[in-house]
C-alpha cells in the first residue's frame, strides 16, 4: 500500500474458538510462498490447531485493495486468520469492493483488519487552500469512515486502522489531519488506529525516524487517546519475506505493535534485497494456490485483530 515520502479447499474452523483466542502455537512449519503444494499446504493447515496460526506464535492475516471473491476467501480461511476489510475506497481506487462482504466473510470464521483511507499530504494542501483546514478534513473523513463502520455492523470498541501513505516524519498538516482523524474516531463508538511506516529514514545528520514513531511521540506530547499500530515495515531484515513463516511482532522493530505487515505486494526493492528469493519473479507475493492474486502478508497476536466479529 504505501509510500515513502523521502523517496508505500480449506475447511471452516470453529469461528467461537478462533475469535476466542489471543495467542497460538503450531508445531508445523507451513510452506513458503508463493508457490506451495497443495497436498502439503492442505496438510499442513489441517495439522494447524487454530486457523491461520504460524509457528512463531502469530496469526497470519493478509490485505489488499480488490475483493478476492467468496469462494476465494473461503479457500484460503485456514491459511490465514484474518484479513483486511475497507471501509472506504482504498488507495488509488474509485470504488470499494469490500462493501457488503462482512457478514459473508464473519460466517467464513474470518477476523478483520478494519481499514479506511487517509489523505495524500498533496489533497491535505489543495483543501487547504480552498478553506478546509486539515483538522477540518481529517474530522470529516473520520466521520465517513465511521459511519461505514456503523452500516458494515461492525461492533463498537472495533479499532478502525487509517490508512496513512506516506511515511518518514509527518509535516505539519499531515499530522494535523491524521490527528483529527484519530481523535474524531475515539470519540465515537469505535478506537482509533494508524497504518504507518516503520521503516527508518534520514532525519537529520546521524538521526533517523519512522513514522510510528513520529505518531507516538505527538500523541504522548499532546496527551491524545490512544493510538492502535499497523505497522508496515516489509525491509529484510527484520521482516522474512513472502512467507507464511512471520516473525514474532517484537521483531518489527516497535513496540506494542497491533499488526505487523511484513510483506508487500509488488516488493520494494531497494529494502528487500536480502529476501527477494522469496517472492515471485514479478516482485509480487501471491497466495497460496492463488498464483494470480498478489497480497500483502500481515501477523497480528489474535486472530481479529481489529476485534471486528
Amino acid at each position: 500500500m504505501p509510500r515513502i515520502r523521502s523517496k508505500s479447499v480449506l475447511a471452516l474452523a470453529l469461528a467461537g474458538a478462533l475469535a476466542a483466542a489471543a495467542t497460538c502455537g503450531c508445531s508445523k512449519s507451513m510452506e513458503p510462498l508463493p508457490r506451495p503444494d497443495p497436498v502439503q499446504q492442505l496438510a499442513s493447515v489441517h495439522s494447524t490447531p487454530l486457523a491461520g496460526c504460524a509457528p512463531s506464535g502469530v496469526f497470519r492475516g493478509f490485505d489488499r485493495n480488490d475483493y478476492p471473491g467468496d469462494s476465494t476467501m473461503r479457500s484460503l480461511y485456514g491459511t490465514f486468520a484474518f484479513t483486511g476489510y475497507w471501509l472506504t475506497p482504498p488507495p488509488g481506487e474509485r470504488s470499494n469492493t469490500w462493501i457488503g462482504k462482512r457478514d459473508t466473510l464473519r460466517q467464513q470464521g474470518w477476523g478483520f483488519l478494519i481499514l479506511a483511507n487517509g489523505r495524500f499530504d498533496k489533497e491535505i494542501v489543495k483543501a487547504q487552500k480552498g478553506g478546509t483546514t486539515p483538522a477540518q478534513l481529517g474530522r470529516k473523513d473520520a466521520a465517513v469512515a465511521v459511519a461505514a463502520a456503523k452500516s458494515e455492523g461492525f461492533p463498537q470498541h472495533a479499532i478502525v486502522f487509517l490508512d496513512q501513505e506516506e511515511g518518514g516524519r509527518l509535516l505539519d498538516e499531515q499530522s494535523e489531519y491524521l490527528l483529527a482523524w484519530t481523535e474524531a474516531v475515539a470519540a465515537s463508538d469505535y478506537k482509533p488506529g494508524v497504518y504507518a511506516s516503520g521503516q527508518p529514514v534520514p532525519d537529520g545528520p546521524g538521526k533517523t525516524i519512522d513514522t510510528v514513531q513520529h505518531i507516538r511521540s505527538l500523541v504522548k506530547e499532546q496527551h491524545l487517546h490512544e493510538v492502535a499500530i499497523y505497522d508496515y515495515q516489509d525491509a529484510c531484515p527484520p521482516a522474512p519475506g513472502c512467507t507464511l513463516d512471520s516473525k514474532p511482532l517484537n521483531e518489527a522493530g516497535e513496540l506494542d505493535l497491533t499488526v505487523w505487515q511484513y510483506s508487500q505486494s509488488p516488493r520494494r526493492p531497494e529494502i528487500t534485497k536480502a529476501c527477494a528469493k522469496t517472492y515471485a519473479a514479478d516482485g509480487n507475493c501471491y497466495a497460496p494456490g492463488f498464483p494470480s492474486l498478489a497480497i500483502d502478508l500481515d501477523a497480528a497476536a489474535t486472530a481479529d485483530p481489529s476485534s471486528g466479529r
